[in-house]
């Protein structure tokens, strides 16, 4: 069952027996709320609920225990809230899902490398960092703006959005690239599926963990070190580091110690994530269906998180016999 959770909605508060999940707008937030939430229902024995929440109306209902856990706290980019609520102890970070979370501006490999299984010849060898683009904004010709390259952004809305534009202007490229603003985050995936697809040049600002980064081999143009002061007044270096937590309501962790320990020892890599995404879009299937599908596909993994041989023979037999969350 999913909810949706918004601000100025009556607070919703979850039974006693039941574990609620925060879901966010993005697949790999909703992937991992049901793989934890597939252990705790077969493994632990409670029903598990989903509520849908833009990100601060979320966090505040996981804060007031409306609902219980979120798999994914990108605590960098709502630093402000995260500080407070740590500060007011309502809220528990249980460790990290998966280490730092890559972002930036990426081509297909095959630009810099060629392809020798598509018969794809490297285009810009040389193609390394951000300040070598100038040479190469050809290859990247804005189809609306002819005279120069396109650049894909993150749509408008998303706060690196505006990040991007600042880079753009930082890093002097405005003479030879424009900010293409795609519209969606599928929009914007579907533009570098569609070039890859064909075997033509595309540049685009995307992140770690996603579908795309595990159907597609992409390079990470490189920029100046992560400078604080830098990042702080003209973003002339690398994206930060990208803490992704695991976040839960203090008093249920408290209240589900044996929960809370398994969540602690909960631990994803990029890879992982890569490919799940990449099995759900390639297999068309649902958040679940991914999620049983990571649980059988790293068996060794989820053992590790949850240690307790009973515990484990529980979902062993659920996921034998079929059993789902839907």
């Amino acid at each position: 069952m999913v909810i949706a959770l918004s601000l100025g909605a009556s607070p919703l508060r979850a039974e006693e027996e039941e574990v609620t999940f925060i879901d966010f707008s993005w697949d790999s937030v909703q992937i991992h709320n049901r793989i934890a939430g597939y252990i705790i229902t077969y493994g632990y024995g409670k029903d598990t609920d989903y509520m849908f929440a833009e990100s601060l109306p979320g966090l505040l209902g996981i804060e007031r225990g409306d609902a219980h856990i979120t798999m994914e706290l990108w605590a960098d980019n709502i630093h402000e809230w995260w500080q407070e609520a740590q500060r007011e102890g309502k809220v528990v970070s249980l460790g990290e899902n998966f280490p730092d979370a890559p972002q930036g501006w990426y081509v297909p490999t095959y630009v810099i490398k060629g392809d020798k299984a598509r018969k794809l010849q490297p285009v810009a060898p040389l193609l390394k960092n951000v300040k070598d683009l100038p040479k190469y904004w050809k290859l990247f010709r804005d189809p609306e703006e002819p005279s120069k390259g396109r650049r894909y952004n993150g749509p408008a809305g998303w706060k690196v959005h505006c990040i991007n534009l600042d880079k753009l202007k930082a890093y002097n490229l405005y003479k030879t690239y424009e900010a293409f603003d795609p519209g969606s985050q599928t929009a914007l995936a579907s533009a570098i599926a569609s070039a890859y697809e064909k075997g033509e040049p595309v540049l685009a600002y995307y992140w770690e963990r996603t579908a795309i980064m595990g159907k597609y081999s992409m390079t990470k143009l490189e920029e100046p070190p992560y400078n604080k002061k830098t990042w702080e007044t003209t973003r002339k270096c690398a994206f930060p580091s990208v803490k992704v937590l695991i976040l839960a309501n203090s008093q249920f962790a408290l209240s589900n110690p044996d929960i809370a320990e398994f969540l602690k020892r909960y631990q994803t890599t990029i890879g992982q994530n890569n490919r799940a995404l990449a099995y759900m879009r390639d297999t068309g299937a649902t958040v679940t269906e991914t999620a049983i599908w990571f649980l059988k596909t790293y068996s060794s993994v989820w053992k590790e998180w949850v240690q307790d041989k009973k515990i484990i023979k529980k979902i062993e037999t659920a996921l034998e016999k079929g059993d789902t969350l839907e």
